[in-house]
């Protein structure tokens, strides 16, 4: 299927075909909410009426659903060649094989999630869940490579205790993600002033958000801080090992992540600044977690065996 470029390609009514097809498949979601005892996001559901206004065709919009669904049916099929080849280490390492399987259908999920995402309207906590069920997917692939990886190798050895090491590696990465979500928070509340009654300019949408602005800056002051002092220390102990090229990749992205970021607070949320400060985010994150199974792996020299 390759989608319209046109609105003469659509039929006539294509806007209130949209909007029942919306509905319908939104009254299917809150169904299952309410089996699940959500009645409350069930309810949300179904009486919210942006979900009733049509949308005229929009191509930019159009093309970039289509290529975010191309994208994941990509990204699918590599998995299921994933699960494959996952089984040469049936023997070995059945982790990986049911590790291969769990991703695979963890993004069949996510696939679905996507469609109610935009069914709903880009309703607040779906998106907040369909960003955070990514960096699962991602967390899962990089925990299957790094575990594959180390099949056969013995852990990397370094002189100084680094258990606390470990744990800030892990505090920067539960920061990170706090700071994602508060992004997607910031990145909703933007949606709503656009889309308000009360017409407000671009460059003035940043000061209707409110306060989930100062605190999501605030925090990359934290991510900014963290990082600097992980780094610091991977620096000085991982010297000439991976660990240190992992940390030296974490620097970049996190200046990258920051200065898209400035982009976005002082030149009115251009769109190509949002896409890239999102993709940063997730490869930070990405990064800062090889980096703690790096560093999760590696032993402290024990002078004293005896």
């Amino acid at each position: 299927y390759i989608p319209p470029t046109s609105v003469s390609q659509l039929p006539t009514n294509y806007k209130e075909k949209y909007v029942a097809e919306r509905i319908a498949k939104n009254e299917r979601f809150a169904k299952t909410l309410d089996k699940m005892g959500k009645v409350e996001l069930a309810d949300s559901i179904r009486h919210d009426q942006s979900i009733l206004v049509p949308e005229s065709f929009n191509v930019a919009k159009t093309w970039t659903e289509y290529l975010n669904r191309l994208m994941g049916a990509i990204t699918g099929v590599l998995l299921i060649v994933l699960v494959v080849f996952s089984f040469v280490y049936k023997r070995v390492a059945k982790r990986i094989v049911v590790l291969s399987i769990l991703n695979l259908l963890v993004v069949g999920f996510q696939g679905w999630l996507g469609s109610i995402v935009v069914s709903t309207n880009l309703m607040a906590w779906i998106v907040t869940v369909h960003m955070l069920l990514a960096l699962v997917i991602l967390a899962i692939l990089i925990y299957t490579y790094n575990y594959a990886l180390g099949l056969g190798q013995k852990p990397v050895v370094v002189m100084a205790k680094i258990w606390w090491l470990k744990l800030l590696i892990f505090v920067s990465i539960a920061v990170s993600v706090i700071q994602i979500v508060l992004g997607t928070e910031v990145r909703e509340a933007v949606d709503y002033v656009s889309k308000g009654v009360n017409v407000v300019i671009r460059e003035n949408w940043l000061e209707e958000v409110g306060k989930i602005f100062s605190y999501h800056r605030d925090m990359a002051i934290i991510v900014l801080i963290l990082n600097l002092w992980i780094y610091r220390e991977v620096k000085d102990k991982f010297s000439g090992k991976q660990a240190l090229l992992i940390g030296n990749a974490n620097g970049v992205v996190l200046l990258l992540q920051i200065g898209t970021g400035l982009i976005l607070s002082y030149f009115a949320l251009p769109p190509y600044a949002q896409a890239l400060h999102i993709l940063f985010s997730t490869v930070l994150f990405s990064l800062q977690y090889y980096l703690f199974l790096l560093i999760y792996r590696t032993t402290t020299y024990n002078q004293n065996p005896n």
